[in-house]
């Protein structure tokens, strides 16, 4: 059996994990690590404090520090309400398309990895391989965020990260900052014929939404003439609002859900500058002038650094030139990387399939796209011998 069918059936094995990221990934988690244990890895399973999730670091080779980081998540987001023309958690071959959820979000490449994994067992590697299995990611990136600060004290630290998020095998040095919120409305119900005796608290998260939609204007004249991103500006996204329960009552509590995508550091601070002024000078005063317990509350549901660009990178380097690839290119869409980066690696994204395919129902991986990948994987085990 070739390596590419080896990694077909992987990769059906791991997509019949159903991790979404509200449900436990222990299961494929220490599947991998029974694996990899198997070919003597050094292995790690960090639990969180809930005990239904599970980050995995595991290392091949010498026990030697620096090495590189083969990087990816477990957790898929839902398929809740969406159509799929089969079963989403068992994988579907037609042509040359594997569909299932996960297959390039990001299971194909973890799937890729486990089964070079073998081959790195049996070589006399100088630098050791490392992978990194995470939770949560499709939620603020919350595993990672978890398992850095535990390769810290135990003084794990590799020289250079490969994230393997679907960038069609391009090389991608960069990407946005991705930050999500809930702010949250409280005002006073009454009934709708007298609206000055309560504080609507959906007109509030109106005005809020408004006052959000007024600031993506201005960020578009704050793009950097240099920007490589497409858009170039930072961006912002509303993503649900929700309050009230009927015609005639006064909306006592109100939600909105939002986000946005920096490209610049004073982006994230303008942001949140001019919404917390907004929220203490203009919202709060009127809302309190009628109840004083109105309020309103934001949530962080996860502040997700960009990955930056710089002009020394071995990550983008190596990943390059095992690919034989011109320069490097950025995305708009987050990832873990950043994280990484912070963490004194250098980072690089890249990994099979494409963005346009995730989340979506009928998600599929290409078969070129992972013999790629294993191409890239085999090129880089040379590079450690």
């Amino acid at each position: 059996m070739s390596d590419l069918e080896h990694t077909v059936a992987e990769l059906d094995r791991l997509v019949a994990f159903p991790t979404v990221s509200t449900d436990s990934n222990r299961e494929m988690s220490e599947s991998l690590r029974d694996d990899l244990a198997a070919l003597g890895a050094r292995c790690h399973l960090f639990i969180d404090d809930g005990g239904a999730k599970a980050n995995l670091f595991a290392s091949l080779g010498p026990d030697v520090p620096g090495g590189v980081m083969l990087s990816g998540h477990t957790d898929v987001v839902p398929v809740t309400d969406q159509e799929w023309s089969d079963h989403p958690f068992r994988l579907r071959r037609e042509g040359e398309r594997l569909f299932g959820r996960g297959t390039c979000d990001m299971k194909g490449f973890i799937a890729a990895a486990m089964v070079k994994a073998r081959r790195f067992a049996e070589m006399p590697l100088k630098r050791p391989v490392h992978f990194a299995f995470t939770y949560d990611e499709e939620t603020g990136c919350l595993g990672a965020q978890a398992l850095i600060p535990e390769l810290a004290k135990r003084g794990l630290r590799p020289d250079i990260a490969i994230v393997g998020e679907p960038t069609e095998m391009r090389v991608i040095e960069g990407h946005k900052g991705c930050c999500e919120y809930t702010t949250r409305f409280t005002g006073l119900e009454g009934h709708g014929s007298d609206p000055d005796r309560g504080v609507n608290a959906a007109e509030y998260a109106a005005r809020f939404v408004m006052r959000l939609l007024g600031l993506r204007e201005e960020l578009r004249g704050r793009a950097p003439p240099d920007s490589r991103f497409e858009p170039p500006q930072t961006t912002l996204n509303i993503g649900r609002i929700a309050g009230g329960h009927a015609h005639n009552v006064i909306v006592g509590r109100a939600e909105v859900d939002w986000e946005f995508r920096p490209v610049q550091t004073e982006d994230y601070h303008h942001v949140r500058q001019v919404m917390e002024a907004y929220v203490e000078e203009e919202l709060l005063p009127h809302m309190r002038a009628i109840c004083p317990d109105a309020d309103i509350s934001t949530e962080t549901m996860g502040e997700i650094t960009g990955l930056q660009p710089v002009p020394l990178n071995a990550a983008r380097d190596l990943v390059a030139g095992l690919l034989g690839a011109n320069g490097a290119d950025v995305v708009p869409f987050g990832t873990e990387a950043g994280l990484f980066q912070n963490y004194g690696v250098d980072v690089v994204v890249c990994g099979p399939g494409s963005i346009r395919q995730a989340h979506k129902p009928d998600e599929y991986v290409e078969l070129d796209q992972l013999d790629a990948c294993l191409r890239m994987l085999d090129r880089l085990g040379e590079r450690l011998i």
